[in-house]
């Protein structure tokens, strides 16, 4: 069975060069690659392959390169790495897969380079995932000709996303994820005989390694448009098959303010977070910032955007995204809100404590999906406090008090950032077109107060310099070892922050006092709704 071709496609036996419809821009590495392989390339071709001949087709920057070759890429990517001064990483033993990563001109590479998927590259180019990625450039010969034996320049042309053969994802179902992930980074549709496709067989990448269904949904979560890309999993029936807990948030009610049930809201919120992370964002232009929600952020919180931007571009050892991390957390900052719900006696529907439920689901979630525990217990942490800053601007009056924004970082540590991003979300979320300017303002300035206590007063409020250690106070109030200990010196520091407390004296003066009464510990501040 052949796969089906539109008329405009070139006869899928026949593997001939054909010029490119326009010139294309390759990156300088590219000629720097050529160089090196120049006398290997006589004695057997080479051929740049995927992503990077599609991408420079839709004009887009062209960061990595995959090259396939007849024989072993691993010592193609050996011999490169050596050429070029990079590193070279064995990837893949079966497919005789090597990477090289280099610097060149200022910039970082990865050069991947794979041995052909069967005898010939017209079998390697009919075996890959997409028309639009079975195209190839040879290396040795003109750059500006290309073969396509599957009609994928048509179908660049015409926006469309088509398998390179029926059971192209029957043979590997976690395709069934990239073909929504391309289908929304590159807005083209997918055609009908591929969605079929991918309900039908796509299921099946639950017996596929957890690692690739991983990397498939975190790149998909990192990257443009995320809530577009969950709506297509869900209508596809695939969504439930990576994260289960979105089944329990179906019809699940909210009370007002509320408009949307749980899982409504949690989509809404997921499409409201990359509203704002735009605005945050380099990528930030005057039409992204005319919607008045989005402006007011500009307005309000523009004197940390550079910290932001900082803060959501670390780089995270294993290559993911900060970002994604986030969108993770906001599809699953409700999740614990099924198990607690209730309904009060005035009729009201509440979900106590369920930040706490859904911190300890969404850390067995991100255990499940393989991410390191660095990244789940981040995850979680978000989800923990994400009720914080509103439930500050619900107690707070006009102002958050110095005492309120220590407590919320000491509870949340750096995952607080991502809570004051994921808050504004969540709260336009949650009203959607029902928005009080008064009360978002009032959001925004709690998220401001408390970004501007971590980001700029960090030493006065969130982490003030010890006036006494704990070695000292055990001597001056001759107490031993213990947790009472710990208990004062963070009272003496939550004091300092509120600037009720300067000097040793004062700090002293203060511990003999709660030695004599000890104070209860402070109640939590985010047990919510």
């Amino acid at each position: 069975m052949t796969p089906t071709m539109p008329t405009d496609a070139p006869n899928a036996e026949q593997l001939a060069l054909q010029p490119a419809p326009f010139a294309l821009a390759w990156p300088p590495v590219l000629a720097a690659v050529r160089d090196a392989l120049a006398t290997w390339s006589r004695r057997e071709p080479v051929l740049l392959v995927g992503g990077a001949v599609r991408d420079a087709l839709l004009r887009r920057p062209v960061k990595d390169l995959d090259f396939a070759t007849p024989g072993d890429g691993r010592d193609v990517a050996r011999r490169l790495a050596n050429a070029l001064g990079g590193a070279f990483f064995p990837l893949d033993a079966e497919r005789k897969v090597g990477r090289a990563i280099v610097e060149y001109q200022g910039e970082r590479f990865m050069l991947d380079v794979a041995q052909f998927r069967g005898p010939s590259l017209l079998t390697d180019l009919t075996g890959r995932d997409f028309t639009i990625n079975a195209l190839a450039a040879p290396l040795d010969g003109d750059l500006q000709s290309l073969y396509d034996p599957t009609g994928g320049l048509a179908d660049l042309r015409h926006k469309r996303l088509r398998l390179c053969a029926p059971d192209s994802i029957a043979q590997d179902p976690v395709r069934a994820l990239r073909a929504v992930r391309q289908s929304v980074a590159l807005q083209f549709q997918i055609e009908p005989e591929t969605r079929k496709a991918v309900r039908r067989d796509g299921p099946r990448f639950v017996h596929s390694s957890p690692e690739r269904v991983r990397d498939e949904f975190m790149t998909m979560l990192g990257g443009p448009r995320p809530h577009v890309a969950l709506r297509a999993l869900d209508a596809l029936g695939l969504l439930a098959l990576i994260v289960p807990e979105v089944e329990a948030m179906r019809g699940v009610e909210q009370s007002p303010p509320h408009i949307h049930d749980v899982w409504q809201h949690t989509l809404s919120v997921v499409e409201r977070l990359d509203g704002v992370l735009t605005t945050i964002s380099p990528a930030r232009t005057d039409d992204s910032a005319a919607d008045a929600a989005f402006g007011l952020i500009v307005y309000l919180l523009d004197r940390f955007r550079a910290a932001l931007q900082a803060h959501l571009a670390a780089p995270l050892p294993n290559g993911r995204r900060v970002t994604a991390l986030l969108v993770l957390a906001a599809l699953l900052h409700d999740c614990g809100k099924p198990p607690t719900a209730s309904r009060g006696a005035d009729g009201r529907i509440h979900f106590y404590q369920h930040e706490r439920i859904g911190a300890d689901l969404a850390l067995a979630r991100c255990r499940a999906l393989r991410l390191s525990n660095d990244e789940a217990e981040r995850v979680s942490a978000i989800v923990r406090h994400h009720m914080r800053p509103m439930m500050l601007r619900q107690s707070s009056g006009e102002q958050v008090s110095r005492r309120a924004v220590h407590r919320f970082w000491k509870a949340a540590g750096e995952a607080g950032i991502d809570v004051c991003v994921l808050t504004l979300a969540d709260y336009l979320g949650m009203v959607g077109p029902t928005l009080h300017v008064p009360d978002w303002l009032a959001m925004l300035q709690v998220s401001g107060a408390l970004l501007d206590g971590y980001l700029n007063r960090r030493e006065e409020i969130v982490t003030p310099p010890p006036l006494v250690t704990g070695h000292g106070l055990m001597q001056e109030l001759q107490v031993k070892a213990g947790p009472l200990v710990g208990q004062i010196l963070a009272a003496i520091s939550e004091a300092q922050a509120a600037g009720e407390v300067t000097t040793v004296d004062e700090a002293l003066a203060l511990a003999r006092m709660l030695l004599d009464r000890p104070s209860r510990q402070a109640p939590d501040e985010d047990a919510g709704e």
